[in-house]
Formats: C-alpha cells, sequence, structure tokens
C-alpha cells in the first residue's frame, strides 16, 4: 500500500482556508489533521505553507475523440489538464461519430481506459431522433445529457419543438446546455458577409452572435426546465443580461443552475484587436461590462461553476478567414492559473474558486467521492506555488501546441498535482504513467 504525508500546508476546502498535513493511503485522503507523524517508508512532502486544493472537475471540455484526433486526443489533453491541476475532466458528446447512443459512450469510455491523465465521464448528446436513447439512458453512466439548443456540428442541434419538450420531460441525469438562437445568429452572419464577404474582422464575433440570441435560447430552456422540474445546468453564460434569469445561493437549493467559462472572466472585446480568430469561441467573448458582471456573478453565487469549454484547433485552422477559421479555445493547461489571477486581484477568495471549480461539480453531477479535501475521498491533489509563470508556447502540452495566454505572467504556478493518489505533475513535467480513473455518479 503507498502512503504520502504531505505536511504543513495550507488546506483550502469547503469555504475554509488553515494550516495542516494531509496523508494519501492507497490513493485516498486517510487522514487530515495537524502535526500528523511520518510513518516508515512514508514519502514525506514538505508543502512549506504553500495552498493545497481538491484536484479541480472541468465540466466542459471537447478531447476531440474519437474522429478529430489530429489536432487532440484523451491523451494529450488530459495530460494537458493535469499539468494545469485539473485532475476530473468531463467530455462533450460532438466528436465523430457523435456519442448518440450507449455503444458510442462506452465506446469512449474504453477509449480513455489506461490513456487518460484524468478521471473522465462523458456525456450522452441530444437529436433530433435519438429521444429513446434519453430516455433508456442509465444514469450512471454519465454526468448529464448536452443539448445543443440552437448552435451545434453535425445533427446535435436539437431544434425541434415536441422533442426539446420530450427531452426536458424524460431525461434521467441533469440537462446541460449550449443556449445560442440560430436563426439570429444567421441573421447577422448574412448582414457581415453582405458587408465584408468571408473575410469578416474577428472584432464582429461577439455581434454575430450576439448577446440577444444568448438570452433567446436561455430563456427557452429555463421556461422548458421550470415546466418538467428539470435539473438544468446552462453552461458558458457569456453576458451580464442573462444574469437576471438566475437566482443567487448555493447551489444545494437550486433546480436551474449557470455556468462561465475561465476565457470569460480573463478575455473581453478588446482583445480581439491582438489575438483575433486564437479567441473565437461560441458563444462569443463580449464587452468589458460583461467580463466585470460575471466576475461579480461568480463571487455572488449567481454563477455556480466555473469550467473551460476548452476546445482545440491547430494553428492553422485558426488562421482562416473568419467564416472558416473554428470556434474554440485550448485552456486547460493555464485555467487554474487565470482563475487564481482573481484571487490576487481581489475579486475572489481561494476558497471561492475551489468551491465553483472542485466542489460545485462535485455536487451537481453526484460524483462519488471527488472534489473535496475529505477522509476517505480520492487523494485528487493539486498544490498550489505562489511564484510568477510566464506561459510559453513550448510549455504547451495540448496537441494544438498554442495557447492564448502565450506571453501572460500569472502569479501562481501549479507545483504538483496528485491523481488518485499518484503524483502525476511535478511542476515541471508528467510523471509516470496515466491513471485516471472512470467516474461514479451516486444516483
Amino acid at each position: 500500500m503507498s502512503s504520502t504525508l504531505i505536511v504543513n500546508a495550507r488546506l483550502v476546502n469547503e469555504g475554509r482556508e488553515y494550516d495542516g498535513d494531509l496523508r494519501i493511503e492507497d490513493g485516498r485522503i486517510a487522514q487530515i489533521g495537524s502535526g500528523l507523524a511520518a510513518r516508515g517508508n512514508e514519502t514525506v512532502v514538505d508543502a512549506r505553507g504553500r495552498r493545497l486544493l481538491p484536484g479541480m472537475i472541468d465540466d466542459q471540455v471537447h478531447f476531440r475523440e474519437p474522429g478529430l484526433e489530429y489536432k487532440a486526443d484523451m491523451a494529450t489533453e488530459s495530460a494537458a489538464a493535469v499539468a494545469g491541476g485539473l485532475t476530473t475532466f468531463m467530455d462533450m458528446p460532438n466528436t465523430n461519430p457523435p456519442t448518440l447512443d450507449a455503444q458510442a459512450l462506452e465506446d469512449k469510455y474504453r477509449r480513455a481506459a489506461g490513456r487518460a491523465w484524468g478521471n473522465y465521464g462523458f456525456y450522452l448528446g441530444a437529436s433530433n431522433d435519438n429521444l429513446a436513447a434519453i430516455q433508456t439512458l442509465d444514469p450512471r453512466t454519465a454526468p448529464g445529457v448536452k443539448v445543443f439548443m440552437g448552435a451545434s456540428t453535425g445533427n446535435m442541434l436539437v431544434d425541434d419543438p415536441v422533442t426539446l419538450d420530450a427531452i426536458f420531460r424524460d431525461v434521467p441525469t441533469p440537462i446541460i446546455t449550449h443556449c445560442e438562437d440560430t436563426p439570429m445568429i444567421d441573421a447577422e452572419l448574412a448582414r457581415y458577409k453582405a458587408q465584408y464577404g468571408d473575410d469578416i474582422p474577428a472584432r464582429f464575433h461577439p455581434d454575430i452572435r450576439s448577446r440577444e440570441a444568448c438570452k433567446k435560447s436561455t430563456e427557452l430552456a429555463i421556461s422548458l426546465a421550470r415546466r418538467h422540474g428539470t435539473r438544468l445546468h446552462v453552461l458558458h453564460i457569456s453576458t451580464a443580461d442573462e444574469l437576471a434569469l438566475f437566482e443567487a445561493g448555493p447551489i444545494e437549493g437550486k433546480r436551474i443552475t449557470a455556468e462561465t467559462c475561465i476565457h470569460f472572466l480573463r478575455f473581453d472585446r478588446d482583445d480581439y484587436e491582438k489575438l483575433g480568430h486564437l479567441i473565437k469561441c461560441n458563444p462569443a467573448i463580449k464587452d468589458p461590462a460583461d467580463r466585470e458582471a460575471l466576475i461579480r456573478a461568480v463571487a455572488g453565487d449567481v454563477i455556480d461553476v466555473l469550467a473551460t469549454d476548452h476546445a482545440p484547433h491547430t494553428l492553422e485552422e485558426k488562421a482562416r478567414p473568419y467564416t472558416g477559421a473554428p470556434s474554440g479555445l485550448p485552456l486547460v493547461q493555464f485555467a487554474l492559473n487565470a482563475a487564481l489571477e482573481l484571487v490576487h486581484e481581489g475579486h475572489l477568495t481561494t476558497a471561492q474558486v475551489v468551491d465553483k471549480f472542485a466542489h460545485a461539480p462535485a455536487k451537481l453531477f453526484d460524483v462519488d467521492r471527488r472534489g473535496f479535501l475529505r477522509e476517505g475521498y480520492a487523494a485528487d491533489l493539486v498544490l498550489i506555488d505562489d511564484t510568477p509563470y510566464t506561459v510559453q508556447r513550448e510549455d504547451v502540452l495540448s496537441k494544438c501546441g498554442w495557447s492564448p495566454f502565450e506571453g501572460r505572467t500569472f502569479h501562481s504556478r501549479i507545483a504538483s498535482t496528485w491523481v488518485n493518489g499518484v503524483l502525476a505533475w511535478d511542476g515541471s513535467s508528467l510523471v509516470g504513467a496515466p491513471n485516471g480513473q472512470r467516474l461514479a455518479f451516486n444516483r
């Protein structure tokens, strides 16, 4: 039985920061206390007062496998995630083929086994013609069902009102939604193409994928959830306008919850001039006032979950004209660093970051014994070193090979990451072999 003792740590968990020690035995947190004495043959790690957090749980990633492995796969992207302190990921269904039935879902779990550096769960997708697969889904096999309510890839746009209503009525898990209204987006795109052709300046992306399109679709999702009492989680909120649709308070008391992503808190419209299509994503990064409102909503418990929506594309793809440049950013490796900048800037506490990025997704998706520093829970841990770190392209582990944060200096870096009690990242490189496990959902 392997055993590791982390001493002199500043533990951050469940709203508290306190000094203490933590013992790992056989992949689990065996003991939390103070003045714990090392045992024979036990590996001892002196945290030297650094912050020890539960590993982050990213409930929104696109690791591109199967079908798009030329730009990302489960091994490379989970490695980048672990290097960034993200020990658990939940992957989206818009792959090729899409994850629309139990067979495709299990194929993804088989692909991840032995290759994923972090723990893994996979969503079932919704389409206009897979209602039976949703109704018969074993709720223990997926964190939730993903519904693209207005913008999607391939055949995963659900725009049939009867089917959409039935999904919200019959779904056996939480529904997670991408909310943008396609007809409104198409109308704006046609208007800009009439003026610019395919080479529309990137700064107009938030006007094409407008705040009005986001709000209209979010209102529809909420109305359906209220009609049927559905557990609804609205992904990647990008506008101040949508915040009025959600209630403040602890996640335990909510049936309808909201999520934003790290790029909406760190970038805004002013960044398109420098970064262009590198920060083109759906929904679009919008105005400075939206970014500021979203940060306040995270602090005020209107936003319940923080995620990445990690969606890598190659630089060659991103260099295409607007209509051919795909949407999405690679984010998992530096998302926690970026979130902790909000702590250094005085907007959030470390405990709030941990709540939104670890505790809340564990609660929302009924994840079994992860996301907290608790005895008996999986030893998914991240140690934070408050020394400056500048992102450089050569440090990027994602297969796409770039980051929108290149050249930025963060005040914190990831010193160590443990996955299921095993050191996976030592601050500069991956250690050992992939050790991720399939998630269990207590349902």
